[in-house]
């Protein structure tokens, strides 16, 4: 760490730390919130995201937008509904994938919206 990230004298603010403690998640939420980042970190899970913020879309539609396999759609899909990123809804042989909610694409939104300025 360099110096100058580092305080000259080492004063502990009790009232600061207390306030950051009473206001911390529990560590169950902190892992959740870890294993949702991770979800977005990936460039193909974060891109069908983005996709499905538009609509719903089966497998077939997010492969060709994406130009991967259906099998490797299907694997990201697995993993996001896990998350509850994603759900689906089957019309006759066809599933249709969704976003569960609107913050999820508000935390990409926000995201590119960042990188942008």
């Amino acid at each position: 760490m360099a110096d100058d990230d580092r305080c000259q004298c080492r004063i502990i603010h009790e009232e600061r730390v207390d306030g950051a403690r009473r206001m911390a998640p529990d560590a169950a939420e902190i892992e959740r919130v870890a294993y949702f980042f991770k979800a977005l970190a990936d460039t193909t899970r974060l891109r069908i995201i983005l996709a499905l913020a538009h609509g719903e879309m089966c497998v077939c539609d997010l492969a060709a937008f994406l130009d991967v396999s259906e099998s490797a759609v299907s694997h990201q899909l697995r993993q996001l509904r896990q998350l509850q990123l994603v759900t689906n809804r089957r019309q006759g042989p066809v599933l249709y994938y969704r976003l569960l909610d609107d913050h999820v694409s508000r935390v990409a939104d926000m995201a590119l919206q960042h990188i942008r300025e």
